[in-house]
């Protein structure tokens, strides 16, 4: 259970956002976690935190999300690997978080 989810009800346009998103590659970058090889060790699997700001609310379920390239993302509001930043990460995270919000105006 994700302790830190948020209802639907709870979100607004222009929250800010961490999404744990899971990618596949031969090389993790730096900020990769929860690494794992795949059965042959050519490539990996693993989960990178993304900062992105809520463009829309869909049918109360899903948000629409925006990345700092402007591409939008659909997740639903009870997805475990979306979550809201804490205090402390909006502080030290609001650069990532103000280049998104430039790119909805």
């Amino acid at each position: 259970m994700n302790h830190n989810a948020k209802s639907a009800s709870t979100w607004e346009v222009g929250d800010w956002v961490i999404y744990r998103k899971q990618k596949r590659s031969t090389s993790p970058g730096p900020r990769a976690e929860a690494i794992h090889p795949d059965e042959h060790g050519e490539k990996y699997t693993y989960l990178v935190e993304k900062y992105w700001v809520v463009e829309d609310i869909v049918d109360g379920e899903q948000l629409k999300l925006v990345t700092k390239r402007g591409k939008r993302h659909e997740v639903p509001v009870t997805d475990p690997r979306l979550r809201e930043p804490k205090w402390w990460e909006k502080w030290i995270l609001a650069k990532r978080f103000k280049e998104v919000e430039e790119v909805i105006v």
